[in-house]
């Protein structure tokens, strides 16, 4: 366990367990995964972790702000630890694959709502759809 992630636990009061920094490191490190992969990557360290406390762990660590969970329309759940700015993410239609993508120019421009109907606005979400490069080789 790296002393980072255990940092980064207490910062939010969360207990330092086996479980913890272990999903933080496997999604610091694989960003974008499911929660199957994240209980592979984590079982690679800690063979005996089982699914619930993966699951309890990602829980936990979502409602601390230290992991984002992302839902593209269609796909299941996603996590990744980039939650310090506002950005979006491109999905590929064939293969599911997701990258980061900043905002457009500047600092956030999409938190600018063109109506924002009274609601203070502190986060947008945008899904581009497309296909990944691997993928359009494919289709050549």
């Amino acid at each position: 366990m790296t002393s980072d992630l255990a940092a980064r636990l207490r910062a939010v009061s969360l207990r330092v367990t086996r479980p913890r920094p272990a999903v933080l490191a496997a999604l610091r490190d694989h960003p974008h995964v499911d929660t199957d992969t994240v209980i592979s990557l984590v079982r690679s360290d800690l063979p005996t972790v089982s699914h619930q406390a993966v699951y309890d762990v990602l829980r936990a660590l979502t409602e601390a702000g230290l992991i984002r969970r992302i839902e593209p329309a269609g796909a299941t759940a996603r996590y990744e630890t980039r939650v310090a700015d506002n950005h979006h993410h491109a999905v590929c239609r064939s293969c599911g694959a997701i990258a980061d993508v900043d905002c457009a120019a500047g600092h956030s421009p999409c938190l600018t709502a063109s109506d924002a109907h009274g609601f203070v606005i502190d986060e947008a979400e945008v899904v581009y759809w497309g296909t990944c490069p691997d993928c359009s080789e494919g289709k050549s």
